[in-house]
Protein backbone atom coordinates (compact mmCIF):
# COMPACT_ATOMS: atom_id res chain seq x y z
CA UNK A 1 0.00 0.00 0.00
CA UNK A 2 0.75 3.25 -0.63
CA UNK A 3 2.69 5.75 1.32
CA UNK A 4 2.65 9.85 1.04
CA UNK A 5 5.16 12.15 2.60
CA UNK A 6 4.04 15.08 2.89
CA UNK A 7 6.29 18.12 3.83
CA UNK A 8 5.89 22.14 3.46
CA UNK A 9 9.31 23.65 3.17
CA UNK A 10 10.38 27.45 3.26
CA UNK A 11 13.45 27.85 1.31
CA UNK A 12 15.77 30.81 2.08
CA UNK A 13 18.65 30.35 -0.31
CA UNK A 14 17.56 28.62 -3.42
CA UNK A 15 20.73 27.82 -5.41
CA UNK A 16 21.56 25.72 -2.72
CA UNK A 17 18.22 23.70 -2.56
CA UNK A 18 18.75 23.26 -6.15
CA UNK A 19 21.33 21.46 -5.98
CA UNK A 20 19.85 18.98 -3.12
CA UNK A 21 17.17 18.92 -5.47
CA UNK A 22 19.10 17.36 -7.66
CA UNK A 23 21.58 14.80 -5.47
CA UNK A 24 17.78 14.15 -3.86
CA UNK A 25 16.25 13.14 -7.37
CA UNK A 26 18.23 9.62 -7.92
CA UNK A 27 17.71 8.82 -4.14
CA UNK A 28 13.99 9.15 -4.64
CA UNK A 29 13.82 7.44 -8.10
CA UNK A 30 15.73 4.11 -6.72
CA UNK A 31 13.10 4.34 -3.56
CA UNK A 32 10.09 4.22 -6.20
CA UNK A 33 9.24 7.60 -4.93
CA UNK A 34 7.50 10.13 -7.17
CA UNK A 35 6.66 13.69 -7.06
CA UNK A 36 2.69 14.12 -6.78
CA UNK A 37 2.98 17.49 -6.35
CA UNK A 38 5.81 20.24 -5.93
CA UNK A 39 5.63 23.50 -5.24
CA UNK A 40 2.24 24.42 -6.97
CA UNK A 41 -0.52 27.02 -5.89
CA UNK A 42 -2.17 26.30 -2.92
CA UNK A 43 -5.19 27.50 -0.95
CA UNK A 44 -6.25 27.47 2.63
CA UNK A 45 -9.57 25.75 2.76
CA UNK A 46 -9.88 26.01 6.71
CA UNK A 47 -7.30 26.34 9.57
CA UNK A 48 -4.78 29.31 10.07
CA UNK A 49 -1.53 27.63 8.73
CA UNK A 50 0.08 29.05 5.89
CA UNK A 51 2.43 26.72 4.13
CA UNK A 52 5.29 27.87 2.02
CA UNK A 53 5.76 25.74 -0.48
CA UNK A 54 4.07 21.82 -0.51
CA UNK A 55 5.22 19.08 -1.48
CA UNK A 56 3.60 15.27 -1.51
CA UNK A 57 5.72 12.76 -2.50
CA UNK A 58 4.69 9.04 -3.12
CA UNK A 59 6.31 5.90 -1.90
CA UNK A 60 5.38 2.60 -2.62
CA UNK A 61 4.85 1.81 1.06
CA UNK A 62 5.17 3.73 4.54
CA UNK A 63 8.01 1.06 5.71
CA UNK A 64 10.06 2.04 1.96
CA UNK A 65 9.00 5.91 3.09
CA UNK A 66 10.65 5.40 6.40
CA UNK A 67 13.79 3.52 5.72
CA UNK A 68 14.55 6.29 3.11
CA UNK A 69 13.95 9.24 5.31
CA UNK A 70 16.54 6.99 8.00
CA UNK A 71 18.88 6.12 5.39
CA UNK A 72 22.46 7.42 5.61
CA UNK A 73 22.36 8.67 1.88
CA UNK A 74 19.36 10.53 2.44
CA UNK A 75 20.59 11.73 6.26
CA UNK A 76 23.69 12.71 4.33
CA UNK A 77 21.89 15.70 1.96
CA UNK A 78 19.20 16.34 4.89
CA UNK A 79 22.52 17.92 6.31
CA UNK A 80 22.70 20.17 3.06
CA UNK A 81 18.63 20.74 3.39
CA UNK A 82 18.98 22.29 6.64
CA UNK A 83 21.37 24.73 5.58
CA UNK A 84 19.08 26.16 2.70
CA UNK A 85 15.55 25.87 3.97
CA UNK A 86 13.34 24.76 7.07
CA UNK A 87 10.78 21.68 6.70
CA UNK A 88 8.00 20.19 8.44
CA UNK A 89 7.79 16.83 7.49
CA UNK A 90 4.89 13.91 7.73
CA UNK A 91 4.41 10.40 6.25
CA UNK A 92 0.61 8.87 5.98
CA UNK A 93 0.00 5.37 4.81
CA UNK A 94 -2.68 5.34 1.92
CA UNK A 95 -5.90 3.54 1.97
CA UNK A 96 -6.20 0.33 0.19
CA UNK A 97 -9.03 0.43 -2.46
CA UNK A 98 -11.07 -2.33 -0.83
CA UNK A 99 -11.15 -0.27 2.46
CA UNK A 100 -13.01 2.79 0.52
CA UNK A 101 -16.97 2.94 0.37
CA UNK A 102 -18.40 1.64 -2.81
CA UNK A 103 -20.58 4.30 -5.08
Amino acid sequence: MAAYAIVDVDIFDIADYLQYQQALRPLLEAAGARYLARGGETEVLAGDHAPQSLLLVEFPSMEVLVDFYRSEAYLALEKQRKSCSSAAMFAVRGVEDALLPQD
